[in-house]
């Protein structure tokens, strides 16, 4: 078998793991040929691959980023492209694609599916906000570097007396700043699911400061907004690929808790560096179990599916369950986060 892997959309600690995994398992198991297509799903457009064996995988396994590349699509050229879906695979001559991606490329590998290409896709995001699996890799090591930058900036907030408003990645669901909000011991937690009201915020600091408590710390997700009325902040763009250009939650609410509470208020901005990095062994476990099923779903054809953790075990899902609908931070989530404020 010809097995063709690619990594689209964002980079995302973990997806080596699960290039290295598919080789080892097709190359020394099944005795197959790996391709890598480069940058995402315009190499596979392009037809531009190189060959995968052993050696050209050997290291990379606590690697971040890809060693293939990535990049994200126009919608226009992918829906033409995947009305060629004979002349895409006949190019590379590929009898089993495996996507590697979040919820723009798992919707990607279904519409290649529905134009008849046999794909397995293997689900990446550092949001976990995959629906049909428990967890996806990368979310760990996400969580853990945030936590590790809230642990650190406490000890300034506290030597300053600062508010450190600590805005992490998360557009739509906010795991990410639950779970390291959580873990840090943050005293406020904003999340895309609901929306706040800074009045609350300030309404905790003041009452920390009367304890005597002169420093609070706010996790902030990137996608998290403010309740209408409660504070001036506008709603971003949309870009080329459908996302909205976020217009930077966390130095607006600095800005307003420093303005209403006449005291230092810093914005922190964790960004891109949540995404890079060496992944978490969780991570390198769980990317590494993802390929080692794919490969196993494409020798027994079952194509239209991807990789799942469900509990503790892997399971293979439709893809058309996948991308039915995003998974977002459900209230008993928020509730026990509460809980500990």
């Amino acid at each position: 078998m010809r097995i063709g892997v690619l990594t689209a959309g964002g980079d995302c600690p973990g997806l080596n793991a699960v290039i290295r995994s598919v080789v080892h398992r097709a190359v020394t198991n099944f005795g197959d040929e790996v391709i890598g297509f480069e940058d995402g799903y315009s190499g596979l457009l392009d037809g531009r691959y190189r060959a995968l064996d052993l050696n050209a995988v050997s290291g990379i396994l606590a690697r971040g980023g890809t060693i293939l590349g990535s990049s994200r699509l126009e919608r226009d050229r992918f829906r033409a492209a995947c009305d060629n879906a004979k002349e895409l695979i006949e190019k590379s001559g590929f009898d089993a694609l495996i996507p590697i991606g979040g919820e723009g490329t798992l919707t990607a590998a279904r519409m290649l599916t529905d134009a008849g290409v046999p794909v397995v896709g293997v689900p990446k995001t550092i949001d976990n906000d995959i629906s049909a699996t428990d967890r996806t890799f990368g979310f760990d090591t996400a969580v853990g570097v945030a936590t590790e930058a809230m642990d650190r900036l406490k000890t300034t907030a506290e030597s300053h007396q600062r508010v450190m408003v600590v805005e992490v990645m998360g557009r739509h669901a906010g795991w990410i700043a639950l779970e390291s909000g959580m873990a840090a011991g943050a005293h406020g937690i904003c999340l895309p699911e609901r929306p706040f009201d800074p009045a609350d915020l300030v309404k905790m600091v003041e009452e920390r400061f009367a304890r005597g408590k002169k420093f609070a710390v706010v996790c902030v997700a990137e996608g998290a907004h403010p309740a209408d009325g409660t504070m001036d902040y506008g709603k971003g763009a949309i870009d080329q690929f459908g996302h909205e250009r976020f217009q930077g939650i966390g130095t607006a609410l600095a800005h307003e808790l420093e303005r209403r509470l006449g005291k230092e208020a810093k914005p922190v901005i964790l960004g891109h560096v949540q995404r890079g990095g060496v992944p978490t062994a969780y991570d390198r476990v769980l990317a590494t179990r993802f390929g080692w099923h794919a490969v196993e779903a494409a020798h027994r054809g079952e194509f239209g599916h991807m990789t799942a953790l469900r509990g503790t075990d892997v399971r293979m899902v439709p893809l058309a369950e996948a991308v039915t609908e995003l998974k977002t931070v459900p209230e008993w989530r928020m509730a026990e986060a509460e809980s500990v404020f």
